[in-house]
């Protein structure tokens, strides 16, 4: 239903988290009222920072919190699935960085929680708020590519020196970056997934989750559509810049991102002179699309205490400005009582892309279909 009152806001996680609080504190429609770090130090010092009064380090302890609306969980990794259960259960709506989970019984969990409780559940894909793809998407929705023929992205980034759980992480469990805008664009769910890993990374690595590859490359085909797409993943022992790509080709003009970060992209236009069909162009920012007091976050960073920006942002480019689109996102959609984009089932599909991709590439290749819940 929709809601007139202000949303209380938990924020789990103040590396990378530590971007959305001021975020949350300007949007018309929410308070940033509590974080949750294991770390008391940290908390305190991020506390006392942004001027959040309400402080936990013990995640269980927080949801039992009767002020608290929703959540929004920056976590390592292994633990988005549990902690997104547990809020859900609790009774919090929940946001999510990426990937939603590490398992497909996790995924479903969440949706059907969603599905039990009437309750909301966003993952915060990152490139689906990047200017590049609501350029491409804009283009696209006025009719301007013409009819979609195909779709590629890649995401590739050296991983070398992240601690925990990264170390030898499969490249197609976090594959929502390059997964999220090609479904987006495509506007159905994927179907099945076949998937090739190629090379090899270092003993050390392989044996920390068993996956020998260095690349993995998937073809995804969607559901009720001609459309298909190929999505590129590398994480360890692979020479490039940190890259998160989307190419468009449709039969009136195409776009493909610069090889190299901050360069234009290239829009190709059909039937013209062949030195002509290629331009340059810059995508624009959207910050206009957000209420005034969260504009300036489109390219701005924020930062943590030791003035030093998170590994995430730096590598991610500033993620295109989307940390703002996100948040307004999130508010709005409960805010006027509907889903947010993507929601649960749209998060699972993505997310289970990269699950059955990894899959498919331990098994040669072999064609994987998507779990039926995230159809």
């Amino acid at each position: 239903m929709p809601t007139k009152k202000k949303l209380n806001i938990a924020v789990v996680g103040l590396g990378f988290g530590a971007e959305f609080i001021p975020i949350w504190q300007r949007h018309p429609n929410t308070v940033c009222y509590a974080i949750c770090q294991r770390d008391p130090k940290k908390l305190q010092s991020i506390g006392d920072a942004f001027g959040v009064d309400v402080r936990y380090t013990d995640f269980r302890e927080m949801l039992k919190d009767p002020a608290i609306d929703a959540v929004h969980i920056n976590s390592p990794i292994p633990d988005h699935g549990w902690m997104s259960i547990e809020a859900l259960q609790a009774g919090k709506h929940v946001a999510c960085t990426v990937p939603m989970a590490t398992s497909i019984e996790d995924c479903k969990k969440i949706c059907d929680l969603v599905k039990k409780t009437g309750l909301s559940y966003m993952m915060m894909e990152t490139v689906v708020y990047a200017r590049e793809f609501l350029y491409m998407k804009e283009q696209y929705e006025k009719g301007r590519l013409g009819k979609l023929q195909f779709l590629q992205s890649s995401h590739q980034q050296d991983m070398d020196g992240w601690p925990n759980y990264w170390p030898g992480l499969p490249p197609m469990w976090y594959a929502t970056h390059c997964v999220g805008p090609v479904a987006a664009l495509a506007g159905t769910p994927a179907e099945y997934v076949s998937c090739f890993g190629s090379g090899n990374i270092r003993p050390e690595l392989i044996k920390e989750y068993g996956s020998p590859f260095a690349v993995e490359t998937a073809h995804v085909k969607f559901k009720d559509s001609d459309l298909s797409a190929r999505v590129i993943r590398s994480l360890f022992d692979t020479a490039r810049q940190y890259r998160e790509s989307i190419d468009v080709y449709g039969d009136k003009a195409s776009i493909e991102w610069p090889l190299v970060e901050h360069e234009p992209l290239v829009m190709h236009t059909a039937k013209l002179p062949e030195h002509k069909i290629p331009k340059l162009v810059k995508a624009p920012d959207y910050a206009k699309r957000l209420p005034k007091a969260i504009r300036d976050f489109t390219t701005k960073g924020v930062y943590d205490l030791g003035k030093k920006t998170h590994l995430s942002f730096v590598q991610g480019s500033g993620h295109g400005g989307s940390h703002p689109h996100l948040a307004h996102e999130f508010a709005t959609a409960l805010t006027e009582g509907r889903d947010p984009f993507p929601n649960a089932k749209q998060s699972a599909n993505w997310t289970c892309v990269g699950l059955c991709a990894h899959e498919s590439a331990l098994a040669g290749g072999k064609i994987v279909k998507l779990p039926a819940f995230t159809q």
